[in-house]
């Protein structure tokens, strides 16, 4: 039969554990929210790190709460965008109104709200042509009766293509137009073995852009063959089948969408300190 000590040791080591298995959940809960891409009260962006392809237009998510009357939300709501290190605003519309008087210039007729979704809580900021130099860090700022918060979102501006593939007698060409950064080319086997024999040329035009032409040979005349294009933001997966003299393929994009480096939660801080003192409470009993 267990001692009233032994009782009171084991009650001990089963509250500490329960209390430490609680700091846990509350630092995980507090700390989640946290980080570049972070917001404040109940304003949230859906996508944090978005990649803008150069040339094209980017949606630079932002939502947040609102009442269940949309048009006197709509009224009374106040949304501002700004860039990290520009002094001037990106956007910002007040009360029903747009009020660019204060834009930088660098964003001068590239920028719209979607005024009809406004109502439902999305503050969401269209940017048409992304350049090179849209890259940074952007702050969605709302106001409403109800809420009002910041939501910071990462763009970056990135360049991408799906190649083109020809076959001259045992040659296999990948060819593609717009890349940046810099990407690296990898060919694969069907069985995702890597191919040594092959050449890529890289030529880059005045903006920075890569064209590159990639070539592998020999090749089957009859077989399945994988060319991986990777820089730091952007992946294609482009799987190309040859049948003769028929060729056809598939590209499958995917794209970095890591954040900034969490905070490391000092679980075992808590957990070292719990064995000090269950050493302590063993020593005492």
């Amino acid at each position: 039969m267990a001692s009233f000590g032994q009782i009171i040791f084991w009650g001990l080591i089963v509250s500490i554990f329960v209390t430490a298995g609680l700091i846990i959940l509350i630092l995980s809960v507090s700390f989640s929210g946290q980080g570049l891409g972070g917001s404040k009260g109940t304003v949230d962006s859906i996508d944090k790190w978005p990649i803008g392809n150069l040339g094209e237009d980017v949606i630079l998510s932002c939502k947040f709460k609102t009442s269940t009357n949309s048009r006197e939300s709509t009224s009374q709501v106040s949304i501002t965008w700004t860039k990290e290190g520009l002094s001037e605003v990106v956007y910002k519309y007040d009360k029903g109104a747009v009020q660019l008087t204060e834009q930088n210039p660098q964003f001068k007729n590239r920028t719209l709200l979607f005024s009809d979704a406004i109502g439902g809580g999305n503050a969401s900021l269209l940017l048409r042509d992304v350049k090179v130099g849209d890259s940074g860090v952007y702050y969605c700022s709302v106001s409403t009766p109800s809420c009002s918060g910041t939501a910071s979102v990462n763009l970056r501006a990135a360049a991408f293509s799906d190649p083109k593939f020809k076959r001259v007698n045992t040659t296999l060409t990948a060819e593609a137009e717009r890349w940046f950064p810099k990407p690296n080319v990898t060919w694969l086997d069907v069985n995702d073995n890597v191919l040594n024999e092959s050449e890529t040329s890289f030529f880059n035009n005045s903006a920075g852009i890569t064209r590159f032409i990639s070539s592998l040979q020999p090749i089957k005349l009859y077989g399945s063959y994988t060319c991986i294009i990777q820089n730091p933001l952007v992946k294609a997966v482009s799987k190309a089948t040859v049948k003769d003299t028929e060729i056809s393929a598939r590209t499958f994009f995917s794209f970095n969408t890591s954040a900034a480096p969490p905070i490391l939660l000092p679980q075992w801080q808590v957990l070292a300190a719990t064995a000090r003192v269950l050493l302590w409470i063993y020593q005492l009993t």
